[in-house]
């Protein structure tokens, strides 16, 4: 740095110094605290011009001003040595990202909405959030966001385009004359979490690949600020659940994690029914660099006990696990906490899976549940018949864990009684035949793990015309090999 830059820095310097209405013994402590090393004596003489500091503490010092003039809210900042990074983010894309996240960090799930709109602003764009409910039925708008479509009302899943767009995790235009608009998926990783409604102010923007790009940018991390605010409000969830969730649908869903994850090479989706009114069924997954995790659990009866029932089943299952215990220990404590709890009284079916993602080795637990299945090339393989004991909490006996080899591509479905012995009103059954059937179209379709299970549940309530006699809870899971990316 030339004598005239220094020069220039030093004025810069005791300018900021006259607005921070710092004295020398004040600027000289502030200095030290942030690792100056020059003396108090040091300092004030390079201030007044009668000597030089080498360009680090000429910075440090001019750092102990600017903050205090951070403090006051001045605009006017002493000058560094060399450029530093800007504080404020000038591209479009990062200054909507900084909006959300700056907005996020301490706002309530309620104003989402505002900080969505704020965010899409410093892209040029109008924001909308809908949500969709926990049935996966409909998409709702969150109170306070601007709308183009439907006027507050709810977008019907399999019949509107904001519909086709969270079906299909696709990006989808709507070319509506003075009205352009995207429908953006909005996603947590892999869990669907409803969509945005992107205005946009021409129709060419609709298809400007930047644009999208940002677009899913700014979904994805509004995918994590939603399941995040999720946690501790109740804005969001007032939206997402449509029925008044009873007692024990509370107990179960507060167990439940996301609907669907998914790491490198291995997605997990589940849903059970009825929502609102969940008693026994109740399902959970770890996933790691190495291993997926998986259960399924029905407890015994249709009510607030058989909530306590799959709660101690679940708490159990991730005792163990949290304490590094495999498939033989998790089945092991289930059943002594179960039966401790309950005292003899009370039991679970369930099935434990335990699957290798880097060889797709299977190794699995049956406790009186229904046969686990694959799926392979879009047909059931097989039911896995082995590794069954009775079910968990009428006291232990020995079981011998039941293993296969997955192939790249298998699907494994996991599913409670309430699936296959769903009954219309002749008292037919729908079967494994027609779940069989159901998942070979379904799988000829192309849908994804998550769209499966949603349709699935579907098919089952209307095979019993919408009321249902049994929790009815389906996991799907696919595999593929290592250097494989699932959608």
């Amino acid at each position: 740095m030339n004598d005239d830059a220094t020069d220039q820095q030093r004025r810069s310097l005791a300018l900021a110094l006259q607005h921070a209405g710092l004295s020398a013994g004040q600027l000289w402590l502030r200095y030290f605290a942030l690792g100056g090393d020059a003396g108090p004596i040091e300092v004030d003489a390079y201030v007044h011009g009668l000597s030089s500091l080498d360009p680090l503490q000429r910075d440090i010092l001019a750092h102990a001003v600017n903050e205090r003039l951070d403090e006051l809210t001045w605009t006017h900042r002493a000058s560094y040595t060399r450029p530093f990074r800007a504080s404020e983010p000038r591209s479009e894309p990062l200054a909507a990202l900084v909006t959300l996240l700056d907005g996020a960090e301490l706002a309530p799930p309620d104003r989402l909405p505002v900080i969505a709109e704020a965010a899409g602003q410093a892209l040029g764009l109008t924001v909308g959030i809908h949500l969709i409910d926990y049935a996966q039925r409909c998409l709702y708008p969150l109170p306070a966001t601007r709308l183009h479509t439907g006027n507050g009302k709810a977008l019907d899943v399999d019949t509107t385009l904001a519909g086709r767009a969270f079906r299909q995790v696709q990006m989808l235009p709507a070319d509506v004359p003075g009205s352009p608009r995207l429908w953006v998926p909005l996603v947590d990783g892999a869990e669907r979490l409803g969509v945005l409604e992107v205005g946009v102010a021409s129709t060419d923007d609709l298809y400007d690949p930047g644009l999208r790009t940002q677009c899913r940018w700014l979904a994805s991390l509004l995918g994590h600020v939603v399941t995040a605010q999720s946690q501790y409000g109740d804005g969001i969830d007032r939206v997402r659940i449509r029925d008044r969730r009873t007692v024990n649908g509370e107990l179960v869903w507060s167990l439940l994690p996301p609907q669907t994850a998914g790491v490198d090479n291995f997605v997990v989706t589940a849903l059970l029914e009825p929502g609102q009114n969940v008693n026994g069924d109740a399902f959970d997954y770890a996933l790691s660099e190495t291993t997926a995790d998986l259960i399924v659990v029905d407890a015994v009866g249709h009510d607030l006990h058989s909530g306590l029932i799959a709660a101690t089943a679940l708490a159990a299952y991730r005792s163990a696990r949290h304490s590094g215990h495999r498939l033989y220990e998790q089945a092991r404590t289930i059943d002594e906490a179960i039966n401790q709890q309950f005292g003899g009284t009370a039991f679970a079916s369930a099935v434990l899976v335990e699957l290798d993602l880097a060889t797709g080795r299977l190794r699995y637990v049956n406790a009186g549940h229904p046969h686990p299945l694959i799926m392979r090339s879009g047909k059931i393989v097989r039911p896995l018949a082995g590794g069954r004991r009775q079910p968990l909490g009428l006291g232990w006996t020995d079981l011998v864990i039941g293993e296969e080899s997955l192939q790249p591509d298998d699907w494994l479905v996991l599913h409670t009684d309430g699936i296959t012995e769903a009954r219309d009103d002749t008292g037919d059954f729908f079967g494994d035949a027609r779940l069989a059937d159901f998942l070979r179209r379904e799988a000829a379709a192309g849908h994804p793990p998550p769209e499966t299970a949603r349709r699935l549940v579907r098919a089952v309530l209307t095979h019993q015309h919408g009321v249902l006699q049994d929790d009815a809870t389906v996991l799907l899971a696919r595999w593929t090999t290592p250097s494989q990316i699932v959608p």
